[in-house]
């Protein structure tokens, strides 16, 4: 088994190489936290409720020698509803295309039938190479997390999977993060790079603002409402008339969810809440697009959006 720590041996200089890596784990294993970690910007959303991330938001890490474009797909899952069924076709459809894929499974957790599930569906993909990343280690001990590398190590063996690495890494405190970038850029294919320089993304900003007001309006509901949020930016404007150094741009966006009775949770006490999401996610949609920000929100429901396909499509799913 190999396990890589930061001492090991860098690579001798080679052609530049670019190409594509994804992350994949079961729901909340850290995969966007490390995309983030990676690219040294937010561009994945984060949340510690399982199932955020919808979309495939890629972060391109820029080398001297390399362009690792990082991949990040929903988690894969045994799906109860047809959004949940679209996510899963995403993600095996994304696993096909990419030239390396890095299965996350934290630290400090025992690995489970969620993780073998995943592992199995990997077995099946022969051509790709694989890497497992143990995320999180800054939550256990030494031992703790010499038993997880051992167990991975395993599971790899049983289901007939060659791990090309097996590498430990806290995105949180920034351990091994660029051992892991080291790693993956070897199995990219050899040439120049897709994407300019100063890209991070290739989302477009519509749908990465949707994301961060879609992050902060999770995150005041914590339990009370898993996964029946979406939001759509209906419109993002530059506003006339104003000076040229005294730029604003107009964002007008509707939260949906499933049910009337969800609104109350949503928009709060007196509207405390939604003014609390407007207020978060205004500061990150700032930082994003480098100008001020006037930020329209409203709380519509689309009945039952999960399982319709209709309203799936309109919610762009």
């Amino acid at each position: 088994m190999s396990v890589r720590t930061q001492s090991s041996e860098q690579s001798a200089e080679a052609a530049h190489r670019a190409g594509f890596a994804c992350f994949v784990g079961r729901p909340n294993a850290g995969k966007s936290t490390l995309t983030n970690a990676l690219v040294g910007k937010k561009v994945a959303i984060t949340s510690n409720r399982p199932q955020t991330t919808r979309h495939t938001v890629r972060g391109i890490v820029h080398r001297p020698e390399a362009q690792l474009i990082l991949v990040d797909t929903p988690g894969l899952h045994k799906p109860r509803t047809l959004l949940g069924e679209r996510l899963n076709d995403v993600v095996r459809a994304t696993w096909a295309e990419v030239d390396v894929i890095g299965f996350c499974l934290p630290a400090d957790q025992k690995l489970g039938p969620g993780d073998r599930f995943i592992a199995k569906e990997l077995a099946g993909i022969k051509r790709t190479p694989k890497v497992a990343i143990v995320t999180k280690t800054d939550l256990v001990d030494s031992k703790a997390l010499a038993e997880q590398l051992i167990a991975v190590d395993q599971m790899g063996r049983e289901l007939g999977i060659e791990w090309q690495e097996i590498v430990p890494v806290s995105a949180v405190g920034d351990q091994q993060v660029a051992l892991l970038a080291d790693l993956l850029v070897p199995l990219l294919p050899e040439g120049p790079a897709l994407y300019p320089e100063g890209d991070l993304t290739d989302e477009p900003e519509q749908v990465m603002v949707a994301e961060l007001i879609r992050e902060a309006a999770l995150e005041g509901v914590r339990d009370e409402l898993p996964h029946s949020i979406a939001v759509v930016v209906e419109e993002m404007l530059p506003r006339e008339d104003r000076p040229a150094d005294r730029p604003l741009v107009d964002i007008h966006a509707n939260i949906y969810i499933e049910r009337p009775s969800q609104k109350g949770i949503i928009i709060g006490p007196k509207g405390k809440r939604l003014k609390d999401v407007g207020v978060k996610s205004r500061q990150q949609i700032e930082a994003l697009l480098g100008t001020p920000v006037f930020l329209d929100l409203h709380v519509k429901v689309a009945k039952d959006w999960q399982r319709d396909p209709k309203q799936l499509r309109r919610l762009g799913f």
